[in-house]
């Protein structure tokens, strides 16, 4: 089924760009299965925006670069070829969120004789490593704490933004395909359901912040309104967008629409930004996109940088 769902995604986006449609076709080689071909052609299409100078139907030394990552990727798959580690990691990178079902299970030499002596493994992959066993904040639902519950640092540790940028590359791809399948951004979808979806197929979760409109203290002057929720989302961290309804799940579906306009222009950044928590200036890690404006946010429901009492 999951192939399945790519399939009509990579079948919707091609029928909003009918142009690319032919041309594409024309990549497919002439010992390729249709499962082989399904999956490289999603491959080709997700990775185009990385290579902004390709014009389809013009040769170029992009398109052939494409092509042949495209290539590494679908032999490692599907015929169990084994690259140097950074080109591994590099076509592992631009394959997120494609899903290959009944994909060839192949062993090694020294798995088939018994040998199981693990290869070293690198630092980045030791990083990654201890990442992933740490336990996941799968959806949680946090109130927030008194104020003297604990000390604020001074803010997000340096290179924080750096360090998150290639998640949120990954999951800009993966929104924007997600958004192709849906018909496009629109005030009538499941917000929260695609931005989640998105976020865990990025192999993350979101952590969503509740408080009742009432106990925010840095409301603009003059609103009246003191009834409800405001709920706050993160991801990895980095603030995404707040909203307010009047029960949990609709401030939740509300932050996750303004969560989700972040992904309509050209690309996503994080940075380092100014907000008020518990009536005071912090830093804070902002997820935002291109467009240059004012940079006034809501008042901040969590601090995750902080140091536990």
């Amino acid at each position: 089924m999951a192939e399945e769902r790519g399939g009509d995604i990579v079948s919707e986006f091609l029928s909003q760009n009918p142009h690319l449609e032919n041309w594409v076709q024309s990549l497919r080689g002439p010992c390729e299965t249709n499962k082989q071909w399904h999956a490289r052609r999603e491959f080709v299409l997700r990775n185009m925006e990385v290579f902004p100078t390709i014009q389809p139907g013009i040769p170029s030394s992009s398109l052939d670069r494409l092509l042949s990552l495209s290539m590494v990727w679908a032999n490692h798959v599907f015929l169990g070829c084994r690259y140097p580690q950074p080109v591994m990691e590099k076509v592992n990178e631009m394959a997120e969120g494609i899903t290959v079902t009944e994909a060839p299970v192949r062993k090694t030499r020294d798995e088939i004789m018994g040998k199981t002596k693990r290869p070293a493994v690198s630092a980045v992959e030791a990083d990654y490593q201890s990442k992933k066993a740490k336990p996941s904040d799968t959806d949680v639902k946090a109130h927030a704490k008194s104020p003297a519950a604990s000390a604020l640092k001074s803010g997000p540790p340096p290179g924080a933004p750096a360090e998150h940028q290639p998640f949120f590359n990954r999951l800009y791809k993966a929104v924007a395909w997600k958004l192709v399948s849906a018909g496009g951004f629109g005030p009538n979808l499941e917000h929260f359901e695609i931005l989640r979806s998105c976020v865990e197929s990025c192999k993350a979760s979101l952590t969503c912040v509740f408080v009742p409109l009432k106990d925010i203290p840095d409301l603009p002057t003059g609103r009246t309104q003191k009834e409800g929720q405001v709920c706050e989302l993160r991801c990895c961290t980095v603030y995404m967008g707040t909203g307010y309804g009047r029960d949990e799940a609709a401030a939740r579906a509300m932050a996750s629409k303004e969560a989700l306009k972040v992904f309509q222009g050209q690309k996503v950044t994080v940075k380092v930004c100014h907000r008020r928590f518990r009536g005071r200036d912090v830093d804070d890690l902002v997820l935002l996109d291109e467009q240059s404006r004012s940079q006034v946010f809501p008042p901040a429901l969590s601090h995750p940088f902080q140091e536990d009492q």
